[in-house]
């Protein structure tokens, strides 16, 4: 969703919503760790019965991450899918279903933002290149050092859109990894698994909200289960709230801003591309033993719990004295709805609504006014009372000039806090400070100290440093050249760092002075903002999106082809005459095929991913559609500061003219790229153990092509409609593995077949309340969390675990002494046990192979239960393969980690990695030749 700082202003506003995720680690025994069993109790103290997982949120980060190598090819990026998704089903333990769903062809409305981001990434990503290009060039000109710059193909992460390659193989490897799982894994035993792949339309948390209202509908559905959603993404809040369902959890990675990265130049830690030096690396440890390692700390995960959050909004929205009955359920779709005015996927934001400004506590203070005139909510079941938004808009419109002075006000107290704070740091800062062998240590760092070597020729650059330096102009620790330019001796600085002011971006609007309507209309739309019918229709469009927005939110998509058709949005002010305005969809639109949103949302740079002859409609000058892809555009910041913040100025793309373009090139597709342009739907796994399995087998074995309904009593109480499927994975037939350097399953007992959600008339209304039968979670705040929530001023700590009154296990202060004079602290920072085993290992009668060097850690916890050995036949995946004539040299990331710290997990590993995925033995040859 798009709302950036949404999630930060939740967790602050209502802490107790967190907790930190319990996660068993994996035992592992001389280099080969030892599968976990799913099937035991969660350590999290609570059993949840149905795992979604939106598939973007974990692609991305595994094929291109940003906190560690990422993966050579695309074999490497399936298997840390597969390792991702291993790791989020250990955390959560599902027991009845996991749904795992990628995102297909999205509606009309998201498409704009996707076209937005995707020509956005790639311009980005050319003046990036194009960037560092320049300062290596500079850095060389003035004798810097440098590594050898590394030709290698650049990961274009836009594949990861539908109707790809890429998307089409992962399709296939999900397949795999599926029945691979079903047939080795305890924990996946009884399992329902449910693939909606690329080629099924539409979002993937949208499809996961489309099937949990579905089910909810049925008379089988279980009204108290305990469903987990695991995503990044803010909607998802928005999304789980909207279902009313009391349990629902969502898990997502911990945000830890400001996460160190190394130099694209020089590889070396400390600075980013444009401060580069280019100087010498300096040495990592006595004997430059770390010199390619990287600090890299696994994710972890955090739970939000919407229960929680539901007790927080009963406490706020509950209002006395109404003149009608208050319901808790509707209030909170009212809330839900708010939350849209300051930003989604499918609309702008108002300007005079900022999340960073509290702009949601301002809303839901003018609904709480105003809600006694109403004379009822705002929505119901997805439907909007606009006469109703019409007075909540209008009392904001009373306010705007307000918050437009104040924002500015606030803006320029901050930048005059800056600068005071620049010019302290100036005045404070040293005039000079030595480096090399006698730059000062960190407090607390232990390490032996390096002798010092020729101190007289140290001593005489040291002298002629500082004498250069006060000879120039130039800040402290900066030294010019006779050109005016850098020196490499004193360090590259940006002016904007020496001066006691950055430059702004120009800003014509000027909200905060007298005339900013027609000044914003002027500028943003380009008409009179006397024009009041262009005015209303800009109006119009918008009150049709955010009815659109909420009806896709609890109905599902009302029209595939609608789409907000500006890049700015109106004043509060101006909805007035709202109530009268038409809120209807067109019925009956289809969504577009796969390669034509590729042509919709991609930019020209992007083209290798479609067919030669619609490639070439992107770039030959003589194409009817060459203007939907124009090589350079505007991006106005509208007000913010950086460009990322900014707003695209792309040209809509015309579907008629589109549709019309592809007719002449339609002809051309391959039978294979013909398959990838058509619309897919969702396929059901279960293994030989679930109750399910014998009745799909019967239909197989009848061969009935008819759709059948799935008995509910067979599968937790699921329905739909299954129909058999043409590529489908059966019992006693080889599923060959599509990833080279995992095995075939040559026993397979596992089945899948085509499913279809149960179908409903299209002018059916999902209700949005509480299901009969449905129990309340017992309370978890405690009044201390209504007064208090930042506990007297203190830092804030989520507790551990669903049970807030557990005492966890931890070291006392012997402990830890024995940790500090038992472990070598040459590397790390100060503080840290850089080489010290994980808690998970104290007590287990495995041991980890120890570095050269290294002593064995006394088992200081052995009074722990170990865990018991592993239940169920080993998985392929883990299985040590079977060493043939000949070497058998371990993969490059493999060898990358022997000379790194043993003990961290989160790297991708081969032989004996976080999963211990095998290779064929001819594979790992012919790799290891490569290497």
């Amino acid at each position: 969703m798009g709302v950036p700082a949404f999630f930060r202003w939740l967790s602050r506003k209502y802490p107790s919503i967190i907790v930190n995720c319990v996660e068993e680690k994996a035992k592992e025994c001389n280099g080969v760790k030892a599968p976990i069993d799913t099937s035991k109790p969660n350590p999290n103290e609570v059993e949840f019965d149905n795992l979604y997982l939106d598939m973007n949120g974990i692609i991305h980060p595994c094929t291109h991450p940003e906190d560690k190598p990422a993966p050579k090819n695309e074999d490497e990026m399936m298997v840390a899918i597969f390792e991702y998704i291993d790791r989020i089903f250990n955390i959560v333990r599902p027991r009845r279903l996991l749904y795992m769903a990628i995102d297909g062809v999205a509606p009309r409305a998201k498409m704009n933002q996707q076209r937005s981001r995707r020509f956005r990434a790639s311009k980005e990503g050319m003046e990036a290149a194009e960037e560092k290009q320049k300062i290596r060039q500079e850095i060389l000109a003035k004798g810097g050092i440098l590594p050898p710059e590394e030709v290698k193909e650049r990961f274009d992460s836009n594949c990861i859109t539908p109707g790809t390659e890429f998307m089409d193989n992962l399709a296939k490897c999900l397949r795999y990894y599926i029945a691979d799982r079903l047939n080795s894994d305890p924990g996946w035993k009884n399992l329902t698994v449910i693939l909606s792949d690329a080629s099924a339309p539409g979002e993937g948390e949208h499809k996961i909200m489309d099937y949990i209202r579905r089910q909810r509908a049925q008379p089988n559905h279980d009204p108290n289960t305990h469903h987990c959603l695991c995503g990044a993404d803010a909607d998802l809040i928005m999304l789980g709230l909207a279902t009313h369902e009391p349990n629902f959890t969502i898990i997502r990675e911990e945000f830890k801003p400001n996460k160190p990265k190394p130099c694209g130049l020089c590889n070396q830690m400390g600075h980013e591309v444009k401060d580069c030096q280019g100087l010498p690396r300096e040495k990592q440890g006595k004997h430059d033993q770390f010199a390619d390692s990287l600090p890299i700390a696994e994710q972890e995960f955090i739970f939000i719990r919407l229960c929680v959050l539901r007790e927080y909004l009963e406490r706020e929205l509950t209002m006395a004295s109404l003149p009608f009955t208050f319901d808790f359920e509707r209030s909170v779709d009212d809330w839900v709805f708010m939350c849209f005015f300051v930003g989604n996927d499918f609309l702008p934001h108002l300007p005079s609504l900022e999340i960073r400004e509290g702009a949601i506590d301002r809303l839901v203070n003018i609904y709480k006014n105003v809600v006694h005139k109403t004379g009822g909510y705002l929505t119901e079941s997805g439907f909007v009372n606009l006469q109703r938004v019409q007075m909540i808009m209008l009392a904001v419109g009373e306010v705007e000039d307000s918050i437009f002075k104040k924002r500015k006000d606030d803006d320029d107290n901050f930048k005059r806090r800056q600068k005071e704070k620049r010019k302290r740091m100036k005045r404070d800062q040293p005039s000079f400070i030595p480096g090399g062998q006698f730059s000062p240590q960190a407090l607390g760092n232990r390490s032996s100290p390096q002798a010092i070597s020729n101190p007289r020729q140290a001593a005489f650059e040291m002298r002629m440093h500082d004498r250069q330096n006060s000879t120039t102009s130039s800040s402290p620790n900066t030294s010019l050249t006779s050109d005016g330019s850098p020196s490499l001796a004193g360090g590259i600085k940006r002016k904007a760092e020496d001066s006691d002011s950055e430059p702004e971006p120009e800003d014509n609007i000027r909200l905060w002075e007298t005339g900013w309507k027609q000044r914003y209309y002027k500028n943003k739309f380009d008409v009179d903002a006397s024009d009041e019918k262009f005015r209303r229709k800009v109006v119009q469009s918008y009150v049709e999106g955010l009815c659109w927005v909420l009806r896709y939110y609890y109905q599902g998509c009302a029209s595939w082809n609608w789409y907000y058709p500006f890049h700015y949005a109106p004043f509060a002010s101006d909805f007035e005459g709202i109530a009268d305005m038409p809120s209807d969809f067109e019925k009956g639109s289809k969504p577009f095929k796969p390669l034509e949103q590729l042509m919709g949302v991609f930019p020209a740079a992007s083209g290798n991913f479609l067919p030669p002859t619609w490639r070439k409609l992107m770039t030959d000058p003589e194409s009817s559609i060459i203007d939907f892809y124009p090589e350079d555009f505007a991006i106005d910041l509208n007000g913010k500061k950086y460009a990322w913040q900014g707003v695209a100025l792309l040209p809509f793309v015309d579907e008629r003219r589109l549709r019309a373009a592809l007719e002449e090139v339609y002809p051309d597709l391959t039978p294979e790229e013909s398959r990838r342009n058509s619309l897919g739907g969702d396929v059901l796994f279960v293994g030989k153990h679930h109750p399910l399995c014998d009745f799909i087998v019967e239909q197989y074995k009848t061969k009935n092509t008819e759709p059948v309904d799935i008995p509910p009593e067979l599968c937790h109480g699921i329905q739909g409609k299954l129909t058999l499927n043409e590529n489908a994975v059966l019992p006693d037939q080889t599923v060959e593995s599509p990833v080279p350097m995992l095995r075939d399953l040559a026993q397979n007992s596992a089945v899948s077949i085509s499913f279809k959600d149960p179908q409903f008339d299209e002018d059916f209304v999902f209700k949005a309340i509480v299901l009969p039968g449905a129990k309340k979670p017992a309370p978890v705040l405690k009044p201390g969390d209504w007064e208090k929530t930042n506990n007297d001023g203190r830092p804030w700590r989520p507790q551990l675990g669903f049970n807030r009154d557990r005492k966890p296990v931890h070291l006392d202060q012997s402990a830890f002494r024995t940790l500090g004079h038992m472990m070598p602290r040459e590397r790390g920072m100060p503080g840290m046990y850089a080489n010290a085993v994980p808690l998970g290992t104290y007590g287990s009668p495995y041991t980890r192979p120890l570095l050269s060097g290294q002593q064995q850690i006394p088992k200081l916890l052995s009074n722990l239960r170990p865990q018991e050995s592993w239940r169920g036949p080993t998985p392929l995946f883990q299985q040590a393969p079977q060493r043939t004539a000949g070497a058998a040299p371990l993969l490059a990331w493999n060898r990358m980690l022997q000379s790194q710290n043993q003990y961290q997990t989160s790297q991708y590993q081969g032989l004996g990695g976080p999963m211990s995925y095998p290779q064929r033995p001819e594979d790992r040859m012919d790799r290891g030749r490569q290497v």
